[in-house]
């Protein structure tokens, strides 16, 4: 076990949650867990048989002894990124479709370990979301 620490390896166990909170194992293909060394970058697939209409992907996190928080969504339709105070260089998405898509998360250090959700939602588009997110907080 101490030659194991020394490598200073950890996990990034990824999940899935759908936007009604429940999975149906046969609706997703997902990866399960990752293993990798300081540095290097991991890259997390999820897929989804929901149907085209499921076009926005969301990706959240929850690291040890927080609460789960938004990274970024993307949509397959015009590629568009929401990424709410994250850094582009740290973390990445693809969507190549409305039923695939990734995120990676680049020179993975140990406070990059943790939970990653997944999530797919046809309903709602990032700039109706910033004005939400806007207005709520003048009503504050």
């Amino acid at each position: 076990m101490d030659t194991f620490m020394k490598l200073n390896r950890f996990i990034l166990s990824v999940f899935i949650l759908w936007t009604t909170g429940r999975t149906n194992a046969s609706d997703v293909d997902q990866t399960a867990s990752l293993w990798r060394v300081s540095g290097d970058n991991a890259t997390i697939h999820c897929n989804h048989s929901k149907g085209s209409a499921y076009y926005q992907m969301y990706w959240y996190r929850q690291l040890p002894g927080q609460t789960m928080k938004p990274i970024l969504n993307i949509f397959s339709k015009d590629g568009a990124q929401c990424e709410p105070n994250i850094s582009k260089e740290k973390f990445g998405a693809t969507k190549p479709d409305a039923h695939k898509g990734t995120l990676t998360v680049r020179s993975l250090q140990a406070e990059d370990g943790g939970t990653y959700f997944c999530a797919v939602s046809g309903a709602q588009r990032c700039r109706l979301r910033r004005e939400l997110n806007k207005n709520l907080r003048a009503h504050r």
